[in-house]
């Protein structure tokens, strides 16, 4: 996908599942991630001359949404904007998947 992007690409390759790279924070000191200065088109080359960095790629990811990034602004209040709450937190049809 580097290769279809116009624009500034960063590519981060996880060492984990898309799960686990999630839920596991920065604390954690779990697991790596992989990045590249350049995005060769070969997936092998990319990974070949990737540099590994322990831990979360939270911290990676932090970085570059502060440099993308105007200022901070609060976090909005579920139901008081224009759209109501539609239900509690996790949703019918997470439960709904589960109980299938």
């Amino acid at each position: 996908m580097t290769q279809e992007f116009s624009g500034p690409v960063k590519f981060v390759l996880g060492g984990s599942g898309h799960i686990a790279g999630i839920i596991n924070p920065p604390a954690a000191k779990k697991y790596a991630y992989w990045t590249h200065s350049k995005n060769p088109a070969d997936p092998q080359n990319w990974l070949e001359q990737a540099k590994e960095h322990s831990g979360s790629w939270w911290t990676d990811w932090h970085k570059w949404l502060k440099k993308h990034s105007k200022e901070k602004v609060p976090a909005r209040t579920p139901g008081a904007g224009k759209l109501s709450v539609i239900e509690d937190a996790p949703g019918s049809y997470v439960k709904a998947i589960y109980n299938d």
